[in-house]
């Protein structure tokens, strides 16, 4: 069930927990028997389940069941009430017919889609259709006082999935900055913030005047620097070392000051979740006004921040007290990655003033880290996943593309950060009572599939105790064939995904027992979430604790949508950049590597454009053969690249 409303009236809420979008909602289940009310709560009566609808070809539906004690729920046609796939809808129970467990669909409680992305067109025979950019399949549009055939062809429409209307008319195909409407759209991303939202956050005091916040623990005289990208706009977290107690002291904005429940900015934040990157701009979960400016550790102001404080044991450099408290800092640098790593490449010799300061600590801190992720990757994995950045020209196009692996900057700072996100799950029992980044262990049968493939390229692993002594057998003869990144990349797809839970099952990439998000609260919703779980744990204020976690569960589940929603905006984006650039390709011979065999096979090209992925045409290739290949055809409005092959590239004799 990934609907945080359906959650809601599974495990009973309050009608203030509400959303306001499911107000009208809820009173027409209750107007319709649906709900009962149990100890104060509301919530679906025995004979009633909410969850998501799934459509078999037949056109019968199923609903899932939630738990052992259930079955899944049959729905004939005849009982779906105008319900469509992945919509969520209220079934109720219909007393077994011949022993299936079935239901019939009383009301949709969201629609999985709102709207579909269409497109004019015209066939090879000259006939005219409207098609849906996500599947290819013919749709339906109208227009009032417009005939859509007038419409230049390849003209992208936003179109009501309820009446057929077009709500928007988003551009041309032709023009590539159609695509960030096109991505956002699919995947619910937004641009601009509602007015009262911008209102909201211009009226938020413009800096931070330090007598006005003397309750707050006072550490502007420590030396607390932030490391970043150097395109970073806003600056999350904030890091010092003291180096005669050993402490760390991670520092992060404190949005949950500014950022109030059920304020214009919280209820848009909750629908966003999450700040969306995209090559050439970022779509923020918080205005501007906060997120670039005043929730931002800028060098040189004052600014709030809420801090975990983490003594280490100078000998197991295992944590010894790891406190959490609002404060006041005043950030003296603002470094980027590349800035750290020539200080790290040259010992710090060139720094002066400022700089040689904060290198004074800095050092000891980064041999320190070194020692920390020695230690961590003893339980958890090193995976060499690449990650491809690209750059746009002003028209939108793709002009090239980096390949993006972590430093030593990198390195010192995740370690900081993991340690704070450590500390601040384990604060929380695990048993529903706060919010953690859960990543489960491999299912078998995808373990089994993984090694079936491997098998075919020759790498073989004979003995192996679990999980984890697998995956690491398998990385040490994937080093000795020289296909680390490649074997890497295939073991994270047979992964689940990390995702956020209210129930604790710990990390199994990261090997860790207990680990939340805490440190970046600017751009993911669920550390705002998990600030405020804290806050009110210290506060010893139970209101908001039992408001909190009896919305716990469904925050959980919304926040892990809107994160896949989020990075699929951001693939589907570079999918089109990489359509376009093969669009000018077509016809030529270009490299490839073969990263999918059998049917459906696929292969990454070499050149200089980096991350491309071609559909293969052709038989015979194996998993990471080299290739040379010819793209025949690209598909622009659903992104995707064919390619023929040519030839294999004839491997270098092994040296014996």
């Amino acid at each position: 069930m990934s609907s945080s409303f359906a959650i809601q009236l599974a495990n009973g809420c309050l009608v203030s927990d509400i959303e306001q979008e499911n107000r009208n909602t809820f009173q027409a289940l209750q107007q319709l028997g649906a709900l009962e009310e149990q100890e104060g709560l509301w919530k679906l009566g025995s004979l009633y389940r909410a969850g998501k609808l799934y459509l078999g070809k037949d056109g019968r539906g199923y609903i899932e069941a939630h738990s052992k004690e259930q079955r899944d729920l049959l729905v004939e046609p005849d009982d779906l009430n105008g319900a469509a796939q992945d919509d969520i809808v209220v079934a109720k129970r219909i007393i077994a017919r011949r022993g299936r467990a079935s239901a019939k669909v009383m009301m949709v409680i969201e629609k999985a889609h709102l709207f579909t992305i269409g497109y004019t067109h015209r066939d090879e025979q000259d006939r005219f259709s409207i098609l849906n950019i996500r599947t290819g399949e013919p749709t339906h549009a109208m227009m009032k006082g417009m005939d859509l055939k007038a419409f230049k062809l390849g003209t992208v429409l936003k179109i009501n999935v309820e009446d057929d209307t077009v709500l928007e008319v988003f551009g041309h195909l032709d023009d590539p900055r159609v695509d960030e409407k096109i991505s956002l759209a699919l995947y619910n991303r937004q641009d601009a913030f509602p007015p009262e939202c911008t209102e909201e956050a211009k009226s938020v005091e413009p800096a931070v005047t330090a007598s006005e916040h003397t309750d707050r623990v006072d550490l502007r005289e420590l030396d607390f620097c932030t490391i970043d990208p150097v395109t970073a706009k806003d600056f999350d977290d904030a890091i010092y070392f003291d180096l005669g107690s050993y402490t760390l002291y991670v520092a992060i904005a404190d949005v949950s000051h500014y950022v109030p429940f059920f304020c214009d900015i919280d209820k848009e934040a909750k629908k966003r979740g999450f700040t969306t990157y995209l090559p050439h701009k970022s779509f923020p979960m918080l205005p501007r006004e906060l997120s670039e400016n005043l929730c931002s550790l800028k060098p040189q102001v004052d600014r709030l921040a809420f801090v975990a404080k983490i003594e280490l044991d100078r000998n197991t450099l295992k944590p010894i007290s790891e406190t959490f408290f609002e404060a006041i800092i005043h950030s003296k640098h603002r470094f980027n990655y590349d800035q750290v790593d020539r200080l790290i490449e040259t010992g710090g010799t060139q720094a002066t003033d400022i700089v040689k300061q904060l290198w004074s600590w800095l050092h000891p801190l980064y041999k320190i880290t070194q020692r920390l992720r020695h230690e961590r990757l003893k339980n958890g994995f090193d995976f060499r996943s690449e990650e491809t950045r690209l750059s746009l020209d002003e028209a939108q196009l793709l002009k090239s593309t980096e390949v993006e692996t972590g430093t030593p900057s990198h390195s010192l700072i995740e370690e900081c950060m993991l340690l704070a996100n450590q500390a601040s799950a384990k604060r929380f029992k695990g048993d529903g009572d706060g919010i953690f980044r859960i990543h489960e262990p491999p299912q078998l049968s995808r373990t089994e599939a993984l090694l079936s493939e491997l098998a075919a390229i020759g790498l073989y692993v004979e003995q192996y105790e679990d999980s984890p002594s697998l995956i690491r057998a398998i990385q040490a003869e994937a080093d000795k064939m020289g296909l680390a990144a490649e074997v890497d990349a295939m073991i994270i797809k047979s992964l689940r995904q990390a995702s956020y839970s209210a129930h604790n099952v710990g990390h199994f990439g990261l090997g860790f027992k207990f680990y939340s998000h805490f440190t970046s609260p600017i751009r993911r919703y669920a550390d705002l979430i998990l600030h405020r779980l804290i806050k009110a744990q210290l506060q010893k204020d139970d209101e908001e604790m039992a408001y909190l976690l009896r919305n716990i569960e469904p925050l959980c589940a919304r926040v892990s949508d809107l994160e896949r929603e989020a990075t699929k905006a951001e693939w589907d984006f570079r999918d089109r950049k990489f359509a376009r650039w093969a669009a000018t390709q077509k016809g030529a011979f270009l490299e490839a590597e073969v990263i999918e065999a059998g049917e459906s096979a696929k292969a990454v090209l070499l050149g200089d454009i980096k991350g491309v992925t071609v559909h293969l045409k052709g038989d015979g290739v194996m998993l990471f053969d080299k290739i040379r290949v010819m793209i025949t055809e690209v598909n622009i409005p659903q992104a995707i690249i064919m390619a023929e092959l040519v030839n294999k590239i004839s491997k270098e004799p092994m040296e014996l």
